[in-house]
C-alpha cells in the first residue's frame, strides 16, 4: 500500500474509535455528560494503544504530535464529565456523599486523580525530579486509565448493552494487552 493510503486509513481509524461511540450515543440522547466521558475515554484509548505499535505507527504519522494535540482535549473532558454531572445534581450534597459509596464511582475518582498526575507532571516535565520519575507518572496514569476503565464499563449507562457494550470490552481488553506489552514484554526484550 502506498504511505499516503495508510497514513489516512490510520487517521480514518482513529477518528472512528472516537467518533462512533459518541454517534451511537448521540442517536439515543443528546445528553453531553456521558458523551465527554466517552470521548475522553476513546481518545485515552488510542494513547494507551499507540504505543504498542508505535515503531510501525511512527512510518506515517507523527504519533508525539498526535499525543500533544489530544492531551488537551483529554484533558478537558475528563474535567467536564464530572462537573457536568455535579451541574446536572445541582452540587446536591447528599447524593454526592451517597454516589461516593459506590466502589465504580469512587474508581472514576481515584482514576481521575491518577490520570491528572499525567497532566501535572507534563506541566513540570523539566523539573529534576518530575524528568527522574518520568516512566513512573506515565505508568501512574495508565492505572488510572484502567480505573477509568471499570468504572465506565459498570456505570455508564450507554454501556451495559449491545454495540457500545461490546466496543468497550474491546477497548479494554486491547488496552490491557498493549499495557502488558509496553510496561512489561517489550521492557523485558529490551533489557
Amino acid at each position: 500500500m502506498p504511505h499516503k493510503i495508510i497514513r489516512y486509513s490510520i487517521l480514518v481509524l482513529a477518528s472512528l474509535a472516537v467518533l462512533v461511540p459518541l454517534w451511537i450515543r448521540a442517536r439515543s440522547s443528546h445528553t453531553l455528560f456521558p458523551m465527554l466521558g466517552m470521548a475522553a475515554f476513546s481518545l485515552l484509548w488510542l494513547h494507551i494503544v499507540g504505543p504498542a505499535f508505535e515503531p510501525w505507527l511512527s512510518k506515517y504519522v507523527n504519533f508525539e504530535r498526535f499525543l500533544q494535540n489530544t492531551s488537551p482535549l483529554i484533558l478537558l473532558f475528563m474535567l467536564l464529565h464530572p462537573l457536568l454531572f455535579l451541574f446536572s445534581i445541582n452540587f446536591d450534597l447528599h447524593f454526592i456523599v451517597l454516589s461516593l459509596g459506590n466502589f465504580y464511582i469512587e474508581l472514576g475518582l481515584v482514576g481521575l486523580l491518577l490520570l491528572l498526575t499525567f497532566d501535572v507532571g507534563k506541566a513540570m516535565r523539566k523539573k529534576d525530579f518530575v524528568a527522574k520519575h518520568w516512566n513512573k507518572i506515565l505508568f501512574t496514569s495508565t492505572i488510572g486509565f484502567v480505573l477509568i476503565f471499570f468504572h465506565s464499563v459498570v456505570v455508564g449507562e450507554d454501556l451495559q448493552a449491545g454495540f457500545l457494550r461490546g466496543l468497550w470490552i474491546f477497548y479494554g481488553v486491547s488496552a490491557m494487552l498493549s499495557i502488558i506489552y509496553v510496561y512489561g514484554i517489550k521492557r523485558f526484550l529490551t533489557l
